[in-house]
């Protein structure tokens, strides 16, 4: 038999992590790191367009591909920074990630406004005591699984799941027949030792962020939460990376399910740890996120997500088997998929509209969770008519030069002092290397206070801020960190289409801004903006800025709310089929709309 000749690979050392991975020959750094485990920002996803997965050789051969030649490949200049997606070694090479990339991250949101929530659960406990079976006595005979089930018949139990069916016996027969079995609508799908406390995970699973949070489903209290970076992230900070990777193929689209599966295994297992729990007593998953997220999660095709007229596999809320997910909780546990609403506004958006509804449910009010697809709607009169604005990642930091996480060193403020940028730095007196979303608003609105980027969003010249290199311009905010004309036209196209979104709302239903009484403000990244900087460029309309309100991640608020009541998991579903979805780029003069909002008034 003739063997099979393993291709050559080189050892890559990544020196400031102390980790090391084999690259395949002609593969990239970037790729090589993303099967390692080995983080480095790529907003892209690795495609060489957005210039966020900076490192630097130390040593070793690299061939390095320049974004602006014609093909050519040169090895990278001493102490150059270079892109990771666009070198390929031709030996073993030692490298370091620029620190943005490694930073830890300090705001992943899970905090938010409270809701307090009558515990109304899905599945319920109930103990069951049972005679021992002994031989020849009616009272003790018949099979375990019957004899339970005729205890709960007045619960509405008529059967048994198998994973419980097979824990069945040795429980009775350990716990001296007495037992606590969980029923869910027909069926009993967990049987557990009497007084275990039942928990429930709550999953907001966002493109940027995971958030988790562990609950008492018989008091409805929060036992713990923790938010982490979505793995996803390796294959690019939008939307659009992601799906072209799931379409491309079906091992694309199985390395995406296998990150978000392995965000909530991580989530289940240290929020545990964290109350000296088991992830096996959690008895009911309740999930929510975009569309797009929502069908990589559950391995649905999403090849007609990424191309006009943008269909969804399913709407409707889902219920399916944790274990069909891969999820280590109680063996019959559920998992619950809230529901989408259309193409791009998903399951997140209708658990905002839930946890924020007492805030909007008189009022003519636009509802936004801003992110790397900004979900808007429009409740006037009732009526609630929602769209999604393809905002990218440019806010949350993604496609922006000295982009990164809200992670210590990241400048988060910026402000004009006669005539000056002044900076705060996540971390106070950390060294900034750094901008995070929040930064960047305040860092364009200083910019444009300052005249050093005009109304068209030019930047200028005759500051001392501003450097020039050729027709290349930047506005240096700190050593190594600097903004670009790219970055400038990168947040225009993302503040213009969250603007175009608000202005086709608002014309669809005949209304001026003027009408509009409330603008509620959702998600990690709405939770950290400067209010004066998102109305100063024009991401916000020019209203009272005591009419806006920031409520932190209340998609996370609304995925508890449904976990914890059956009579809200309803309501969610009401919501979601009672919202109109329009295709913001059918609409009659959106392009228009867009153009007018490309500048800063």
């Amino acid at each position: 038999m003739r063997s099979e000749v393993k291709p050559p690979w080189f050892q890559v050392r990544f020196d400031n992590l102390d980790r090391e991975a084999e690259c395949n020959e002609g593969e990239t750094l970037f790729h090589s790191a993303r099967r390692a485990g080995v983080r480095i920002v790529g907003a892209c996803g690795g495609r060489g367009v957005c210039g966020t997965c900076i490192v630097r050789i130390s040593s070793g051969e690299v061939d390095v591909e320049r974004p602006e030649s014609a093909g050519g490949a040169t090895a990278p200049r001493a102490k150059e920074w270079v892109r990771a997606c666009l070198s390929r070694p031709s030996s073993d090479c030692v490298v370091e990630i620029a620190p943005r990339s490694i930073a830890a991250v300090v705001r992943a949101e899970v905090g938010g406004q409270e809701v307090t929530v009558a515990p109304d659960p899905v599945v319920r406990g109930h103990d069951v005591v049972l005679a021992p079976a002994i031989m020849g006595q009616r009272q003790g005979g018949g099979a375990d699984a019957d004899r339970v089930i005729d205890a709960l018949r007045d619960e509405g139990a008529a059967r048994i799941d198998l994973y419980a069916l097979r824990e069945l016996p040795g429980l009775l027969r350990g716990t001296g027949w007495r037992l606590q079995a969980l029923v869910r609508g027909d069926e009993v799908i967990g049987v557990q030792p009497s007084g275990t406390r039942p928990l429930g995970l709550a999953i907001d699973l966002g493109t940027t962020n995971c958030a988790g949070f562990l609950v008492d489903l018989e008091t409805g209290a929060r036992l713990a939460s923790l938010g982490i970076e979505n793995p996803q992230a390796a294959y690019g900070a939008d939307l659009v990376s992601r799906v072209n990777h799931a379409i491309r193929s079906a091992a694309g689209a199985r390395e995406l399910q296998t990150a978000a599966i392995a965000a909530i295994v991580g989530l289940a297992r240290d929020l545990c740890e964290a109350v000296s729990a088991m992830p096996a007593q959690i008895i009911e998953v309740a999930v929510c996120g975009n569309t797009a997220m929502h069908h990589l999660l559950l391995g649905l095709p999403v090849s007609q997500l990424g191309r006009a007229p943008f269909v969804p596999a399913m709407c409707g809320a889902i219920d399916i088997k944790a274990r069909d997910l891969g999820l280590a909780t109680a063996p019959g546990a559920y998992v619950h998929l809230l529901p989408n609403v259309g193409g791009y506004v998903g399951g997140d958006h209708v658990a905002v509209l839930l946890a924020t509804e007492n805030r909007w449910a008189k009022t003519t009010t636009i509802v936004m969770d801003i992110g790397t697809n900004t979900e808007i709607s429009l409740i006037h009169r009732g009526a609630i008519t929602s769209v999604s604005a393809p905002s990218g990642p440019a806010l949350e930091g993604g496609h922006i030069g000295a982009g990164m996480r809200a992670a210590e060193g990241a400048i988060e403020r910026v402000r004009v002092v006669d005539g000056s940028l002044q900076i705060e730095v996540i971390g106070g007196d950390a060294e900034a290397v750094g901008l995070c979303g929040s930064g960047v608003l305040d860092a364009l609105a200083a910019m444009v206070e300052a005249g050093l980027v005009n109304r068209r969003g030019r930047i200028g010249s005759g500051h001392a801020a501003i450097r020039a290199h050729g027709d290349h311009r930047e506005v240096t905010l700190a050593p190594g960190v600097a903004f670009t004309q790219n970055d400038v036209r990168a947040v225009q196209l993302a503040k213009a289409a969250i603007r175009a979104g608000i202005d086709c709302l608002l014309q669809e239903a005949g209304l001026e801004e003027s009408a509009i009484e409330r603008v509620v403000i959702a998600g990690a990244f709405g939770a950290y903006i400067g209010l004066e900087s998102a109305v100063r460029i024009g991401l916000l309309p020019a209203l009272p800025l005591a009419r806006i309100e920031q409520v932190g991640n209340a998609a996370g608020i609304g995925v508890r709310m449904a976990l914890a009541s059956a009579a809200l998991r309803d309501r969610a579903r009401a919501l979601a089929l009672r919202s109109r979805y329009l295709e913001l780029g059918s609409l009659a003069g959106f392009r228009r709309i867009f153009m007018g909002r490309i500048g800063f008034e």
